[in-house]
């Protein structure tokens, strides 16, 4: 178990309860997370890990923690304009501590869930090793070095100065959580529990549980409840403890199964025991769900045929960076699901575990990725360098610490690596199938392969993989069965299809690739360094949503597709130089705002009754405006201006939206759905004055006071109407009262090069957002929002 803070509070209560019980009190396992109280020299001091050093200036800081979002964009810092161009560098992290005197004679251990990148870390001056990857949860053991009941001080050391060593915005620093866990010599082995259910149907489902043990001592069993969804105890039994492994299957009758519609889980609870005394304890959460990929029916989740409809997601949190936040990855896949998808593909590297926890919890499937490169590299100083030696470890400790997660579907052990074109692919596939396989024999293994030709690419020649996942080349897609023969398909990265939002070119009845090729600089563009949101535009090896889509759509056969990308990301931003900062794919922008296309997916994914009409309505008199409507449930849609109809349009063949060609003249654009003559839905759009007022809106009134929780606040340009301002772009300010902080400031802007920090920043199209953060006492959180020129803005948020 997890607790939110380690103080002193819980420091005297722990010597208490020992000093009134004894050890015996102390033997079952203590997890405290480590986050708080530290300290952060941002510089390298060689002298900084000794036990003695002086760090009295040090900056006080609370992990997670991204320095690189902290600074300016530069096109000078050397992480480049594909990394967002926020500095890096190196960074040193001190955490002074007293451990209990109880804990002598136990394993203490040092957890990080992950630190970008080469990090280096020190107990008392005692090396403890180093990790080159950003992206994977290791451990330390701390036992031998430390002074129990004294202090104690823990010094990591991060070296994120080679650049560049990413195709996107990494972060720098502990940006994961940390995790101090004390346990008795016999105990669970870390993610050596493995539990499975082999069989699932509607009347009983089997939980294999499997369970490595350290055991110091004779006379150990282990006591396992299987707890249900609403925390009835389902299944219980003793098992005693033969050797070092503990093997047992148990039958739960009429199980409520994991789904995309229903995230069922079930807790299954371990106890390690002997003569009645608990030494160690486990608590794993599963879901009872079976599913297999089919070569011709696609892809089954409990015997049910589905549609993988997925996205890919990067790990930052736009203007809170690579700084692990739980409710900021929750609303991130909350905007998701509200558009229909079920699927998320972490994109190219392992994510946070928390991340998975609420995908369990939500109901979305996982593609769990590892690499982004293996021996050849991509950017001059990638983890090409340190896969030789370390990619056996990372790939494993990746699959045994993620194997016990419902919503993890497959794991991709590559994303468009190089070795496809030559012959190592071969060999390192199948190396790295036999990785996975051996930690988790149960799920398929993919990698996103860009050779579409199967007698060109040697990663698919290997034959090791179980599911192909073709990036781009939806031109084949029709073909995939005689290509492949006998395999299942997944789109494992699909469109990369460029907008920004509120921006509109005209006209729109032509798709365009910005740019053409790789060899062509993009030409065309504009000043405002935008792309049209009609779902026009696509990179050059990608297509518009819709082309793609309405293939996947057609074919059974066709498990699925991962869209690049879910939301922008910061970093690679085509198809436009400096300074554009952050990427155009995304369905949403950076600050959680849909773009138009999200609505298509919503008409298509969902059954909420969807009626999306576009674009803005604040045009030059007379100029010929496309309007488009996406639209479901309904099977015609009439437009008005001002009253006026403009006709019927339908769907035909495999249309996905309807559009006009309108003379623009300001007042009212209207929409309205019919089904056999019924309305369905009726949108509107009008043309906007001059900006007179601002308005807030929290997505959260009420937050946890635990010094993590967060709202999100949108900031709109009104006119004296309420209409927002579509061109708007005023600068606001920010203040707050109370116990809490402003944690970022966003607009969706891609080129912008505002900071994300600090109490100003500009609206986008007369969108704005600001990121307040609760601080760990009840009370209220009052922002106010003003601008010159414009009626201020106040909102309440109150933290409990």
């Amino acid at each position: 178990m997890r607790f939110p803070k380690f103080n002193i509070s819980i420091l005297l209560v722990l010597l208490l309860v020992v000093a009134f019980y004894g050890h015996d009190a102390m033997a079952q396992r203590i997890t405290q997370n480590f986050d708080r109280d530290w300290k952060f020299f941002l510089g390298d001091d060689s002298l900084a890990r000794n036990q003695q050093y002086n760090d009295v200036h040090w900056r006080k800081l609370e992990l997670p923690h991204d320095w690189s979002i902290e600074g300016q964009f530069s096109d000078k810092n050397n992480t480049t304009q594909a990394e967002g161009g926020l500095p890096a560098g190196i960074g040193w992290y001190r955490k002074t501590f007293t451990v209990p005197a109880a804990y002598k004679g136990k394993d203490v251990t040092i957890t990080f869930d992950g630190v970008y990148r080469n990090s280096e870390v020190w107990i008392n001056g005692h090396y403890l090793g180093k990790r080159p990857n950003g992206y994977i949860t290791f451990k330390y053991d701390l036992s031998p070095y430390l002074d129990y009941g004294g202090d104690n001080v823990l010094a990591v050391k991060v070296d994120n100065s080679a650049q560049p060593n990413s195709r996107w915005y990494s972060g720098s620093g502990v940006y994961r959580h940390v995790w101090l866990t004390a346990k008795a010599k016999s105990h669970f082995v870390n993610w050596g529990t493995f539990i499975t259910t082999p069989t699932v149907t509607a009347a009983s489902a089997t939980v294999h549980i499997k369970a490595q043990i350290n055991s110091v001592e004779s006379g150990l069993a282990v006591k396992v409840d299987i707890y249900n969804p609403i925390g009835k105890v389902v299944a219980s039994v003793n098992i005693p403890v033969v050797g070092n492994v503990l093997d047992k299957s148990v039958t739960i009758s009429k199980p409520q199964l994991w789904s995309v519609d229903k995230a069922a889980l079930y807790k299954v609870d371990l106890q390690l025991v002997k003569a009645g005394k608990i030494l160690d304890n486990e608590t794993v959460n599963i879901g009872l769900r079976s599913f297999r990929f089919s070569a011709d029916s696609g892809f089954f989740l409990n015997g049910k045929n589905i549609k993988i409809k997925g996205v890919c997601m990067h790990h930052d949190l736009g203007a809170l960076g690579a700084a692990v936040n739980t409710r900021a990855m929750e609303r991130q896949l909350q905007i998701l699901q509200q558009m229909g998808c079920n699927a998320i593909r972490t994109s190219h590297n392992p994510p946070a575990p928390e991340f998975l926890d609420l995908c369990d919890r939500m109901g979305l499937l996982v593609m769990d990725e590892a690499f982004d490169m293996w021996r050849k590299k991509k950017s001059k100083h990638d983890y090409y360098k340190d896969f030789p030696e370390w990619h056996e470890k990372d790939l494993t400790d990746q699959v045994l610490r993620d194997r016990n997660h419902p919503s993890i579907i497959m794991w991709s052990i590559g994303n468009e690596i190089r070795e496809q074109f030559d012959s190592t692919g071969i060999s390192i596939t199948k190396e790295l199938v036999n990785i996975v396989k051996r930690a988790d024999p149960t799920r398929p293994v993919t990698s996103a392969l860009s050779e579409a030709n199967p007698d060109k690419n040697f990663i698919y020649k290997s034959g090791a993989l179980d599911v192909i996942g073709l990036n781009y080349h939806q031109e084949v897609y029709a073909d995939f069965q005689k290509n492949y023969p006998g395999k299942a398909f997944i789109g494992s990265e699909t469109m990369s299809a460029l907008e920004t939002r509120g921006y509109y070119d005209q006209p729109a009845d032509t798709t365009r690739h910005w740019p053409q090729s790789a060899k062509k600089p993009l030409t065309e563009g504009n000043a405002e360094l935008a792309v049209s949101a009609y779902d026009n535009v696509a990179a050059y090896w990608g297509s518009t949503h819709e082309e793609t889509w309405k293939i996947i759509k057609k074919y059974p056969f066709l498990s699925g597709l991962f869209i690049w990308t879910g939301f922008d990301y910061i970093g690679e931003p085509t198809p436009y130089p400096w300074p554009a900062r952050s990427s155009y794919f995304g369905i949403v922008d950076l600050a959680g705002f849909p773009k138009d296309v999200y609505y298509m997916y919503q008409s298509e994914w969902t059954d909420k009754p969807v009626l999306h009409l576009l674009p803005h309505w604040n045009w030059k008199q007379g100029q010929a405006i496309d309007v488009w409507a996406y639209y479901n449930q309904a099977d015609e849609v009439e437009l008005y201006l001002n009253g006026r109809s403009l006709g019927i349009r339908k769907k035909t063949g495999d249309d996905l939206h309807v559009n006009w060609k309108v003379p623009f003249e300001a007042g009212t654009l209207k929409a309205v759905s019919r089904q056999a003559g019924k309305v369905v839905k009726t949108a509107e759009v009008k043309t906007a004055g001059k900006p007179e007022k601002l308005v807030l809106s929290a997505d959260r009134l009420f937050i946890k006071a635990d010094g993590k929780d967060l709202s999100f606040i949108t900031v709109k340009v009104l006119d004296a109407a309420g209409n927002v301002v579509p061109d708007a772009n005023d600068m606001i300010t920010f203040s707050l009262t109370g116990k809490g902080k402003i944690a970022g400031l966003d607009n969706g802007a891609q080129a912008s090069l505002e900071s994300f920090k600090g109490n100003k920043h500009s609206v986008f199209h007369g969108l704005g957002l600001a990121i307040i953060q609760a601080g760990d006492q009840a009370g209220t959180l009052t922002l106010k929002a003003t601008a010159p020129g414009l009626k201020p803005a106040l909102i309440t948020i109150r933290q409990n």
